[in-house]
C-alpha cells in the first residue's frame, strides 16, 4: 500500500510518500512552502490587475495581499468559488472591492484580456506528482490523504464559533483521534475539505481522498511517537502558527480539547499551565477560551493523572518557560512530519474498517 499524505499549512506543505513495505524512516520528504504563501508571493509579484479562478484555498495571507495589491491601484476579479477563499460570504469580498465574476468570464469577456490570472487551488497534485516522480522512477499511490484546516461555513454565527461547535458536535462522547477524518462523506459545511476534494477528483478519476483538520491529523501524529504510544493519560498540544490546540487523552480516546490562537499563549506561561490544567482536571469552560478570544473548549471527562504534556508545531517553544512536564514528540524522527504521519496512521484505521 502505498500513501501520499500531505498536510497543509499557514508556512509549509508537508509531504509524506510511504510505502508501507518499507520503513517509515525511509518514505520521501518534502517540506515546501504552502499554497497560500505561494499565492501570495506570486500577488506581490505581480504588476497588473488581476484575475482568479480555481477553488476555495487556506486564505490566510491572501486577503492582505489582495488589499495592498488594490491600494496599488489595480483591479481584482474572483470567479466566485475562488473568491470564498476570502470570505464565504461573498458580500464582505465585495465590500473589499473585488469584482465578483462568473466562471470562464477570463476566457469570454474580453474586459478581463490583459489581466493576469491566478489559479487557486489548495493542492496542485500535477506539480506534486511530478516533483515526487523525479525521486521515484515508479511513483504511484493508492490513497492520497490531505490536512487542512477548516473553519466550516454557517450563515448563522461567525468562523471562530461555528468551527468549535461542530468540534464540540463530533466530541459528543470520548473518540479515537482517527475518528475526526473523512473518508467519502465530508460534509457540505468544511468549504475548504470539499474544494480540495474536487480539486483532486478534476484531477484524477476515480480518486477517493481522506480529508482531515489539520489540528486532529497533527494530535494523531504525535500519538504516533513510539514513546507517546507508551503513555495512557496525557495532553498533546499543537502548537501551529496561528493556531494552539490541545487535547487531553486517556485510554487511546479524547476526553476534551480546546483551542486557542498561538498569539494569546505565547509569552504567558501561567496562561497556559492553567488552561492545560483545567483540562486535565476537567475544569476548563468554553468561555475560558472564547471570551479570550480564542475558539473555545470542551471537555466530556477529566483525566485521572497528568504523565506528560507532548507537544508539536512550529511554535512549540512557548511552552519551555512553564512549568508542565513536556515531551517534544517526533514521529518517525521527524517534527514536521506529524501532520502526514498522522495521516497515515488515519488511512490504516479506515483500512482496518473496510471503509470504501
Amino acid at each position: 500500500m502505498k500513501i501520499l499524505a500531505i498536510d497543509i499549512g499557514a508556512g509549509t506543505q508537508d509531504i509524506l510518500f510511504h510505502d508501507n513495505t518499507k520503513e517509515l524512516e525511509n518514505s520521501i520528504k518534502l517540506v515546501l512552502p504552502s499554497p497560500p504563501v505561494i499565492i501570495v508571493q506570486k500577488i506581490e509579484n505581480t504588476n497588473n490587475d488581476l484575475y482568479f479562478d480555481g477553488d476555495i484555498m487556506g486564505g490566510g495571507k491572501i486577503k492582505d495581499a489582495l488589499i495592498a495589491h488594490m491600494e496599488k491601484g489595480y483591479e481584482i476579479a474572483m470567479e466566485t468559488n475562488a473568491a470564498r477563499t476570502v470570505k464565504d460570504d461573498l458580500r464582505v469580498v465585495e465590500d473589499i472591492g473585488v469584482e465578483i465574476v462568473e466562471k470562464d468570464s477570463y476566457e469570454i469577456n474580453p474586459k478581463f484580456a490583459n489581466y493576469s490570472k491566478i489559479t487557486l487551488e489548495d493542492v496542485n497534485v500535477d506539480e506534486l506528482i511530478s516533483t515526487i516522480a523525479k525521486y521515484d522512477l515508479k511513483f504511484s499511490f493508492d490513497i492520497i490523504a490531505i490536512a487542512v484546516q477548516d473553519h466550516g461555513f454557517s450563515d448563522k454565527m461567525g468562523d471562530r464559533d461555528f468551527r468549535f461547535e461542530k468540534i464540540r458536535e463530533k466530541l459528543s462522547k470520548p473518540k479515537n483521534v482517527e475518528e475526526f477524518a473523512y473518508w467519502e462523506n465530508v460534509p457540505e459545511y468544511f468549504s475548504r475539505m470539499k474544494a480540495v476534494e474536487r480539486t483532486l477528483r478534476g484531477k484524477i478519476k476515480n480518486l477517493h481522498p481522506i480529508l482531515m483538520d489539520s489540528k486532529f491529523a497533527s494530535v494523531c501524529g504525535a500519538c504516533a511517537d513510539p514513546e507517546v504510544s507508551k503513555l495512557n493519560s496525557f495532553v498533546v498540544m499543537d502548537i501551529g502558527n496561528g493556531h494552539t490546540m490541545a487535547a487531553s487523552i486517556e485510554d487511546g480516546k479524547i476526553q476534551g480539547v480546546f483551542e486557542h490562537h498561538t498569539s494569546n499563549l505565547a509569552g504567558n506561561s501561567e496562561k497556559i499551565e492553567k488552561l492545560i490544567n483545567k483540562l486535565v482536571n476537567g475544569t476548563i469552560t468554553h468561555a475560558d477560551v472564547h471570551d479570550d478570544h480564542g475558539h473555545g473548549a470542551h471537555v466530556i471527562n477529566p483525566i485521572s493523572k497528568l504523565e506528560k504534556v507532548v507537544i508539536t508545531g512550529p511554535k512549540r517553544s512557548i511552552i519551555e518557560d512553564t512549568n508542565l512536564d513536556y515531551y517534544n514528540a517526533s514521529p518517525g524522527g521527524d517534527v514536521m512530519m506529524t501532520g502526514p504521519i498522522g495521516l497515515i496512521k488515519v488511512t490504516e484505521h479506515f483500512l482496518k474498517e473496510e471503509k470504501p
